[in-house]
């Protein structure tokens, strides 16, 4: 169901900074991989950002969870939300631009409306949503460049590898609804993140050696950024947001987080993405404004009265 929830003023401007924090990971996290490798990268990320969130949650005094499922559920999550998606994503950086990276991270929401409809009831596909993931999935392969399917290199498997964290994210979606209804989400971040760093510390461990900081300042201000500002900071931030605006407003910062990727790609990385790119994530915007159903119900065109 589309939220009617307005946006106050407070709520756009955080959600206009959570924007900002998530476009600028994406440059933070190709700063850091000139130095480390995407696993360490990773294990950096979720080592730090869980010791923050667990710092809050016990300043909050938050009760832990004592059911052993709940905390399978944690790390199942960790999986799914943050070591599979945050490898990925690293990984397909090394070969792709930081800006067409976060184009195809702004699929997430297309993902998520398919994997929802195919778990729960409630959010079976309608006439609107089909028209917005069709949008969607044409602006992801416009982006990609068709002509990139028929030669899988480097860069086009790169391609592919964002796709598929962008699914893992979708996944992460059906199964907190599932599994983690009623937690507080400090608990279910952090427990989450503690997953996740279960997974990732022994696979970077393996590849690379144990974590250190005898590293750059460039890298570790990059790594400081998208572990503590970019990951705890952004779900403390995404939780108030969806508190204050409501889940289907708070998907409007999709729309927000790839062009500021590419704007700071571009003047930073001196990064230059092709007319496909910006076409692609036209389309894509294009098909999230359809889902998100504001503009339709402004035309006095009900999107509800469709498959409802």
């Amino acid at each position: 169901m589309i939220d009617q929830k307005t946006i106050s003023s407070r709520a756009w401007a955080e959600l206009l900074l959570l924007g900002l924090i998530w476009g600028g990971s994406f440059l933070s996290i190709r700063i850091a991989l000139d130095e480390i490798t995407p696993l360490t990268s990773v294990a950096h990320r979720t080592t730090w950002a869980m010791l923050v969130l667990w710092g809050v949650v016990a300043l909050m005094r938050l009760p832990l969870p004592r059911n052993p499922m709940v905390w399978f559920a944690f790390l199942i999550m960790g999986l799914l939300n943050n070591a599979l998606p945050f490898t990925l994503l690293a990984w397909g950086q090394l070969h792709i631009e930081s800006g067409l990276t976060s184009i195809l991270n702004a699929a997430t929401a297309i993902f998520g409306v398919i994997a929802a409809s195919l778990f729960f009831a409630d959010e079976r596909i309608t006439l609107h949503k089909a028209v917005g993931v069709c949008l969607g999935f044409l602006g992801v392969a416009t982006a990609i460049g068709l002509e990139n399917f028929r030669n899988l290199d480097l860069r086009s498997m790169a391609q592919l590898a964002v796709i598929g964290g962008t699914i893992c994210y979708a996944l992460a979606g059906v199964w907190a609804r599932k599994m983690l209804a009623g937690q507080p989400p400090q608990v279910a971040a952090a427990g989450m993140l503690t997953g996740a760093t279960l997974i990732m510390l022994p696979l970077a461990w393996m590849s690379d050696g144990p974590l250190t900081l005898d590293l750059g300042p460039r890298t570790l201000a990059a790594i400081g950024y998208y572990a503590i500002v970019a990951t705890a900071g952004a779900y403390l931030l995404y939780y108030r947001v969806l508190g204050m605006a409501g889940s289907g407003n708070l998907m409007l910062v999709t729309l927000l987080v790839a062009p500021i990727a590419i704007v700071l790609g571009a003047l930073v990385l001196e990064e230059k993405l092709g007319a496909n790119a910006y076409a692609g994530f036209g389309l894509l915007v294009v098909g999230l404004i359809i889902l998100d159903g504001r503009v339709l119900r402004a035309l006095r065109i009900d999107p509800s009265a469709s498959g409802r």
